[in-house]
């Protein structure tokens, strides 16, 4: 995991450090209305109230957990997705309050949530373009890790042929050794220019 750069972090705390500030901007401006003496219709009121307290229970108990995430995890893409969908909601409830508000409420009033808004949206885009830029390199870093594995894969070498295991727990057979017949004598042939001796005839007997 590769660390987390100083610009990255500066941008971050900029944008988390400028939330934190509407935020509490936010939450007084809001306890400043007077929904009660707006000359509006109950329903209206009713309404303007009910947002008025989501809008101030999530400045107080969602954002701020969700930014204190953040700080320990910058660069963490789920959690950062996660303060840009909060964001996106408060916007949203917070726009119909100053929409009432410079409908039934004082010039005054009106003037500051409308200031609270647009810095909500200015962080709001900030984010979106953080979570952009933090995607791309997420998938920057994929690619490179999944090259570095195919190389890394490449270098290992091929593994060796299998061995071959021999039974050698009973001694191999010596194959059979035919004997030889001994080879019969040869008749003695005498030397050259001798007549060999007469043998004497087997009928003839001696007198």
């Amino acid at each position: 995991m590769q660390p987390v750069s100083y610009a990255s972090i500066t941008q971050l705390n900029g944008v988390l450090s400028q939330l934190e500030a509407i935020a509490k901007s936010t939450q007084a401006d809001l306890a400043k209305l007077r929904i009660e003496r707006w000359k509006a219709d109950g329903g209206s009121k009713k309404q303007t109230l009910a947002n008025v307290d989501s809008i101030q229970r999530n400045l107080q108990g969602a954002l701020p957990e969700i930014i204190a995430q953040l700080r320990v995890q910058p660069e963490d893409l789920p959690t950062t997705f996660k303060l840009y969908r909060n964001l996106d909601a408060l916007y949203d409830v917070l726009g119909n309050v100053v929409e009432v508000t410079g409908a039934f409420g004082s010039k005054d009033d009106f003037q500051s949530l409308a200031n609270d808004l647009s810095t909500f949206e200015g962080s709001r885009k900030q984010l979106a373009q953080r979570i952009e830029s933090l995607s791309s390199a997420k998938e920057a870093e994929i690619v490179r890790l999944r090259a570095d594995l195919k190389t890394a894969q490449a270098a290992i070498p091929a593994a060796p042929p299998k061995k071959i295991v021999v039974d050698d727990t009973e001694p191999p057979k010596k194959p059979a050794v035919r004997k030889k017949k001994p080879a019969s004598p040869s008749p003695t042939k005498p030397p050259a220019g001798q007549t060999p001796p007469a043998q004497p005839s087997p009928s003839s007997k001696p007198q």
